[in-house]
């Protein structure tokens, strides 16, 4: 018997069968298992099935364009899984502060168009209200209830992303993982881990600090027509609110493994309905108190909360690289892709994304009010906050040497690449016909793009301090410094060249949310676009929700037990099975295979092809997929293993090291 587990490419099961008609075993339409038609075998009367879960991740066009708009989020739980091997808890807790702070973030955004664009700046403006009539009506309300009212916009935000990760997905829920621990850092834990109760807790969690960041700027904006007790109050009580929400993601233990319905699972709804009663209790002072606001060009602390929120992203980004460098320091086996620095990578990826597309929806709201003024000028009627506007030039700044570097590491790695693909033709070829010198160059090429993936990790450094420049200088805000008149202080730009870079920044993010969503609704439909885009949410979406719970659920959670049960099943009917996993196919099986008892061990040989085993997962993921984990796959199938990867592929490679055939073991051991 042989089950064969496609990769990221999306071929139907026809395809993977190699057989015209095929028809549907087991599972549903979103997952399932496939055979040829009864009269059609493989050679030797082999039986074939093939496990077809590529619908998994995919689904409708709007869930696709969710996942679009979830890219941070999924990036932000995709850092807690990268980090280095025995890193602890510090690092794990760092990924789940930086996870909240990209929840906060979404929290002030939705606030910062609502409360400061439109009650504030645009309501008590009669130039503004002018010709909108469908706002004419607010404009004679008193400051405090256009506030309170049009706060209910970014609860309804919230709402937004916290009832889709509430509701319990129906393909998912239909295999439940095995109930059990964290598993440790094994890749085990990725699917015999029940995480239905840390994503609860971490949802309870992020709600609360969301509506408790919502509270802050409406009683920030109330404290400056006057304090009074009450107010000071509430303010005491949303600073201690948050103050709990970070103290419960720095206990990772308890979150992860507290026996649900105890303990933590009575503080998080705790949590949650003392955030709910605060911000009824908030938006009645701030509607019913008769106080006289103040007449600012802003809502009243807003811009200083925004440049609070980007300098505790910068600390903990800081923090995060120290620990993990620290912790690498410490690790004696051979330093991992990116140089163990995975984890800081995406998740400075994660926060420069959310940064450039808050500070972006901002300021294409101001350009709405402003009736398509550039509204990147500061002094306009409906000009964002100055942090906004530095996030905007640091996105520009880093896209633009991003690429500088890209091609600079390019270039110089070109002709050492070319040596190392010419001697590896050499070697594979060596005795050529005089007709096939076209036919080596273009083999000699496709190993060159293939090499092109170690490049990647020093751009992604590089990417990561980028990130973080332009976080120190997003924390300029705070001081209201103008990035047109500090670069024509300090740098001689002049302040007009600024303002075009920023518009020209601003269009460019643009045009990166365009390209997601072409990206995102073609992903699933086109094989070029799955190929090089469906790619990112395949492997994305493979983690469980451990960091951020509104990221995207995991298929992994369905189609690891799916494929253990099935395997069982088919090696108690056969002599044995024959698991083959092409690209990201196989580590699918190798999750698998850590799940299946011995008996079943037994009966199972596997042959993967196309493999990023090695030269991705346990590079990227050392915790979870380092070599220990490999070399304990390799015990459980009495290593009856094959690997199949040529120099031509950008994606697989070797397992433990570089054999050819003919050539000798290259490592120790049956390994080797």
């Amino acid at each position: 018997m042989e089950l064969r587990v496609h990769g990221v490419s999306g071929v139907g099961a026809d395809r993977v069968l190699d057989r015209p008609d095929v028809e549907q075993v087991a599972g549903d339409r979103r997952g399932g298992f496939h055979r040829p038609r009864p009269g059609s075998s493989g050679p030797g009367g082999l039986t074939v099935e093939a496990y077809r879960w590529n619908d998994l991740p995919s689904g409708t066009a709007a869930r696709t364009l969710s996942l679009v708009f979830l890219l941070p989020f999924m990036l932000g739980n995709l850092a807690v899984w990268m980090r280095p091997a025995g890193s602890g808890a510090g690092v794990k807790a760092l990924c789940r502060l930086l996870a909240l702070n990209l929840t906060l973030l979404y929290a002030l955004t939705a606030a910062g168009v609502a409360l400061d664009l439109v009650a504030w700046k645009c309501l008590g403006s009669s130039r503004c209200l002018a010709g909108r009539d469908w706002l004419a009506p607010l404009g004679g309300w008193s400051p405090g209830l256009r506030l309170a009212v049009l706060a209910l916009v970014p609860v309804a935000a919230v709402a937004l992303v916290w009832l889709p990760s509430a509701r319990p997905p129906h393909s998912h829920g239909a295999f439940p993982a095995p109930a059990g621990g964290a598993g440790g850092d094994r890749l085990i834990a990725v699917s015999n881990w029940n995480t239905l109760p840390l994503v609860r807790r971490l949802r309870a969690i992020h709600v609360a600090a969301a509506f408790t960041a919502l509270d802050i700027v409406l009683l920030a904006a109330r404290a400056a027509a006057g304090l009074s007790a009450l107010t000071v109050a509430l303010l005491a009580l949303a600073g201690t609110l948050l103050v709990a929400c970070m103290a419960l993601l720095c206990v990772p233990a308890v979150l992860e493994r507290a026996p649900p319905g105890r303990g933590v699972d009575q503080a998080t709804p705790a949590v949650g309905a003392t955030a709910g009663g605060l911000t009824v209790a908030t938006l009645g002072v701030v509607a019913l108190d008769p106080v006289r606001w103040p007449t600012t060009a802003g809502l009243p602390g807003y811009a200083e909360i925004v440049g609070a929120m980007f300098l505790a992203q910068m600390t903990t980004l800081v923090a995060l690289g120290a620990l993990v460098l620290w912790r690498r320091g410490r690790d004696d086996r051979r330093p991992a892709l990116l140089r163990g620095l995975g984890a800081v990578v995406v998740a400075a990826l994660a926060v420069g994304l959310a940064g450039s597309l808050s500070a972006e929806l901002v300021y294409r709201a101001a350009f709405v009010l402003n009736r398509g003024t550039v509204a990147m000028r500061p002094g306009q009627l409906a000009a964002p906050p100055t942090t906004y506007r530095w996030a905007i030039l640091a996105f520009f700044l880093t896209a633009i040497v991003l690429v500088l570097v890209g091609g600079v590491i390019v270039l110089l790695g070109r002709a050492g690449r070319r040596r190392t693909a010419a001697a590896i033709v050499a070697r594979d070829f060596p005795a050529p016909p005089p007709d096939a010198a076209a036919q080596l160059r273009h083999v000699e090429k496709a190993v060159v793009r293939a090499s092109f993936t170690e490049q990647l990790a020093p751009v992604g450094v590089a990417y990561a301090c980028l990130t973080l420049v332009g976080l120190v200088a997003s924390v300029l805000g705070l001081m209201e410094v103008e990035p047109g008149p500090f670069a024509e202080r300090n740098l001689g730009v002049p302040r007009e060249a600024v303002v075009l870079v920023l518009t020209a920044g601003g269009w460019v993010i643009v045009g990166l949310v365009v390209a997601l969503v072409v990206g995102g609704l073609f992903a699933y439909r086109t094989s070029t676009f799955r190929r090089y885009v469906g790619v990112l949410w395949d492997l994305g979406t493979f983690w469980p929700r451990a960091a951020h719970p509104f990221a995207p659920p995991s298929y992994a959670e369905r189609a690891v037990p799916e494929l253990a049960r099935r395997i069982c099943q088919l090696a108690d009917r056969h002599d044995g099975v024959l698991l083959t996993g092409h690209s990201h196919g196989s580590v699918i099986l190798a999750a698998t295979v850590l799940q299946l008892p011995p008996q079943v061990l037994r009966r199972v040989a596997l042959l993967t092809y196309g493999s990023p085993l090695t030269r991705l997962y346990s590079r990227l993921f050392p915790a979870y997929l380092g070599e220990d984990v490999l070399h304990e796959l390799g015990d459980r199938v009495g290593w009856r293993w094959l690997n199949l990867w040529r120099d031509t592929d950008p994606i697989g490679g070797w397992i433990f090291c570089a054999r050819r055939p003919g050539d000798p073991p290259g490592c120790a051991g049956p390994a080797g």
